[in-house]
């Protein structure tokens, strides 16, 4: 598929969460009463969900939440990674890299959703310590990727003669070596958001972060599980926007990211 079919596809897929997240809540309106439970009809478009809710104004509740915190993650975790991991490759002294990589590679060794589970076992983070934290157990991994993107380049000789000009620390590793490495992290990038959407969701899934009964589409998923069979929408619905989410995500940077317009 060209470039430009992938980049409209891309669109089309994720233009539909992304507009339920960021616009459904100026057209939810007010909560009318509650209903039986795992209902279909009833004047409910997608039939009420385990506590009689109506799940379409569930729907375009709970977007938001799971979309400013993905993104909130994602950029916290390369605002960190992005100046470590330059500073660790256009380095000379091995101590200072070192003494970079080092503890993030402790961090690293430790699985994410355990991490995050963890620490909400003792604090009770809301949707801003979420972002926190996954971002957190994103820096060391996006760390090593920035390093290794940028290594090849700040080994180059334009970057010792940048040097021997007087050139400023901004100036090698973000002027030269960071543009260089610009097409790894970008697609990095795409596949981290990925990543991020889906441990933010499992976590969630989980109870961190939100409610139980939250207006949250991965809450969504978990609460009416059980009446799959008697109302799928209210499960089905919440589910196949979080995979339109990601899937649209990588399209649009694959795209993006094809400079010819063609695999090569």
């Amino acid at each position: 598929m060209r470039a430009p079919r992938r980049l409209l596809l891309g669109l089309a897929v994720v233009a539909v969460p992304l507009l339920l997240a960021l616009l459904g809540p100026l057209f939810a309106g007010e909560p009318g009463p509650r209903a039986v439970s795992f209902t279909l009809g009833g004047g409910h478009w997608l039939g009420t969900d385990f506590v009689g809710r109506d799940v379409w104004q569930q729907v375009l509740h709970g977007g938001l939440t799971v979309v400013l915190t993905a993104l909130a993650a994602t950029a916290l975790a390369y605002a960190v990674a992005l100046p470590v991991g330059l500073a660790a490759a256009v380095t000379r002294a091995r101590w200072l890299e070192e003494l970079l990589m080092r503890p993030l590679d402790v961090l690293l060794a430790v699985p994410s959703l355990l991490l995050i589970l963890l620490v909400a076992s003792v604090f009770s983070p809301g949707a801003a310590g979420l972002a926190l934290l996954v971002a957190l157990v994103n820096v060391p991994d996006a760390a090593r990727i920035v390093r290794a993107s940028a290594a090849e380049a700040a080994a180059r000789p334009a970057v010792e003669a940048l040097r021997m000009q007087g050139e400023s620390w901004w100036r090698v590793a973000v002027g030269y070596v960071g543009r260089s490495a610009l097409r790894t992290l970008a697609a990095d990038a795409g596949v981290r958001l990925t990543g991020v959407l889906y441990l933010v969701s499992t976590a969630a899934f989980l109870g961190v972060g939100v409610a139980p009964d939250a207006a949250d589409w991965a809450v969504m998923v978990d609460r009416n599980r059980t009446g799959l069979f008697i109302q799928p929408w209210a499960v089905v619905v919440p589910a196949l926007l979080i995979v339109a989410l990601t899937t649209g995500t990588n399209l649009l940077f694959d795209a993006a990211l094809d400079k010819k317009g063609r695999r090569p």
